[in-house]
């Protein structure tokens, strides 16, 4: 039995509905990424989290609807990719953008003392952030001048001079 090249390479969906349907998927995950869960303690940053989400999600055609070929799968994870290169640009491009897009970096140690509320604020435990501090060799908050939540999730510590 040969192949139905028509079924594997045909498009059965309006190209312009599946870069539609990718857009807004996109923006969608990007604002809730972005501004609603805004960071996590982590080396991956969001951005790559949304487009493993979505590029698997339209591997399984749960954007798209009912597409068949795989020239609507790659109109759609181009559509997906296209976006994130786009948004990368920009931040890179527009400075003003990117204090918009990317949150700055927020203060968790100040001095030697733990700014609970910060803490809080990111749902960060006291043992998440001995953890952190451990992996830069320290092993208590008052040996530390101001650590920060990098916007990638990181934690930086500035340790006290001796």
């Amino acid at each position: 039995m040969s192949p139905d090249w028509s079924e594997i390479f045909g498009i059965t969906v309006s190209p312009l509905e599946l870069i539609v349907r990718g857009t807004a998927m996109y923006l969608f995950l990007f604002v809730l990424f972005r501004v609603v869960i805004k960071r996590r303690i982590g080396s991956v940053g969001m951005a790559d989290i949304l487009i493993l989400v979505i590029v698997a999600d339209a591997a399984q055609n749960g954007m798209s609807g009912e597409y068949r070929s795989v020239s609507e799968a790659f109109i759609l994870v181009g559509t997906i990719l296209g976006w994130s290169m786009l948004v990368d640009w920009l931040t890179y491009a527009v400075p003003r953008l990117q204090k918009v897009l990317e949150p700055p970096p927020l203060l968790l140690i100040d001095g030697g003392r733990v700014l609970w509320r910060h803490l809080r604020h990111e749902f960060i435990s006291q043992e998440e952030l001995r953890s952190k501090l451990r992996e830069h060799g320290v092993t208590d908050p008052g040996q530390v001048e101001k650590a920060y939540m990098e916007p990638d999730g990181q934690v930086t510590v500035l340790k006290k001079k001796s």
